[in-house]
């Protein structure tokens, strides 16, 4: 009827439908009075490092690690590879699939390699002049000459001190903390049974990570194939002739390879130059340390337990039934292996940032911010802080002076 017909144009020209008038980015605007309306455009300033940033989760010991690719999105792209590669020939897989080394990245696992060995030896250095204090019961540690006021523990006996820890002093393997895995003579080899669980030496990750990737250790022997496998089946396969092929020239990418100094041998820098210089190269070695095991991970393949810490260098975890998380008895012992990420061989260990006041208190637990155990000890050294963990260390909150003005922060 008429009424409603008007009643309906009316709205729409509130709305700015009908008469089709439209403001600054191609959004509806309400007409004007004015017959011209000025157009403001806005700039926006972005940065890639937020300025403040949550803290990494801790995953409950009752729930599994999520998956770093979700599950749905892993098979949509399955299905695309699957649609892409029908009707054509299937090729010989790349390395290291086909038992061949990655050419480019065998320079890159001796540098890392060695740079696991230089953080060790600077950190050894440093803890010597920078005080880290570790819990008897909980092993959580802080850097500082005294530990931190909060009441976290969970160790043996954490009731009768209500959550307050024990300090002591502590060693570098609490810092850089040691993550093992079965040492490989095979990498494409079958998967280690359970009844040779204790006949296959462990050996640290990141080492028999770098041995995959083509760093030869005399210690550590392992297979190399000069010639592509030849595959019998869908999981068998047989190793090419190499008969015919001349002798193997020396290792053209065999660099010099760095030792760990004992505890005996260990000096502390005489200086507080030297030690900020110290800093400053154990946070270089740190970052290249991660920055290379990440392109290794790339190519050669890392798993982990969705359930305990444990690690696995390969394609396919081991059969061992030594997992002892949550629920275990369901799975007999089983590991549930998934990609790891770099967290997982690498675990960064994570401590409370100490302010510039030098002393931290209870109440005002919510304004620190935290920092990775090994780049809290450079920075208290006299290193920079680096860009990309000022998010977590929260360096932009003012932390109050007192309780009062903490309860008055909106």
């Amino acid at each position: 009827s008429a009424p409603r017909v008007q009643v309906r144009r009316q709205l729409d020209a509130v709305a700015g439908i009908g008469s089709g008038a439209r403001g600054c980015g191609g959004r509806f605007r309400a007409p004007a009075s004015s017959a011209s309306q000025p157009c403001y455009s806005s700039i926006v300033i972005r940065n890639d490092n937020s300025q403040n940033a949550d803290f990494p989760r801790n995953y409950s010991k009752r729930e599994k690690k999520p998956f770093p690719i979700p599950v749905l999105e892993l098979r949509r792209r399955a299905r695309q590879r699957m649609k892409e590669a029908e009707g054509k020939p299937r090729g010989p897989p790349p390395p290291p699939k086909n038992g061949l080394l990655v050419q480019r990245l065998i320079p890159e696992a001796y540098r890392v390699y060695n740079a696991r060995i230089s953080l060790i030896n600077n950190l050894k250095r440093l803890m010597k002049v920078v005080p880290v204090k570790g819990c008897k019961y909980c092993g959580e540690i802080h850097v500082g000459s005294v530990g931190h006021p909060f009441r976290t523990c969970r160790g043996m006996s954490s009731d009768k001190r209500k959550g307050e820890h024990d300090w002591g002093s502590t060693f570098v393997e609490a810092v850089f903390l040691p993550v093992e895995a079965y040492h490989l003579e095979d990498r494409l080899g079958p998967r280690i049974p359970h009844d040779q669980r204790f006949e296959v030496p462990r050996i640290p990750a990141l080492v028999e990570l770098c041995i995959q990737a083509g760093l030869d250790l005399p210690e550590y022997p392992t297979k190399r194939r000069r010639k592509p496998i030849v595959k019998i089946g869908r999981k068998e396969f047989v190793d090419a002739n190499e008969d015919d092929l001349p002798d193997p020239e020396p290792d053209k990418f065999k660099e010099p390879i760095l030792e760990e100094v004992s505890d005996d041998e260990i000096t502390p820098p005489s200086s507080p130059e030297e030690t900020a210089a110290l800093a400053e190269e154990t946070l270089k070695m740190w970052e290249t340390l991660r920055n290379g095991a990440l392109r290794l991970m790339k190519r050669y393949s890392v798993r982990v337990c969705g359930y305990c810490p444990e690690v696995h260098i390969g394609a396919s975890g081991h059969k061992a039934r030594n997992c002892g998380a949550f629920k275990h008895q369901q799975r007999n012992g089983q590991h549930g292996w998934q990609a790891a990420v770099l967290d997982d061989l690498i675990p960064p260990r994570y401590v409370w940032h100490m302010p510039e006041s030098g002393e931290l208190q209870k109440e005002l637990k919510i304004f620190y911010g935290q920092a990775p155990a090994v780049v809290e000890i450079c920075i208290q050294g006299g290193a920079q802080v680096p860009e990309k963990y000022k998010a977590t260390m929260r360096l932009d909150i003012g932390i109050p002076s007192s309780l009062k003005e903490a309860e008055m922060v909106v």
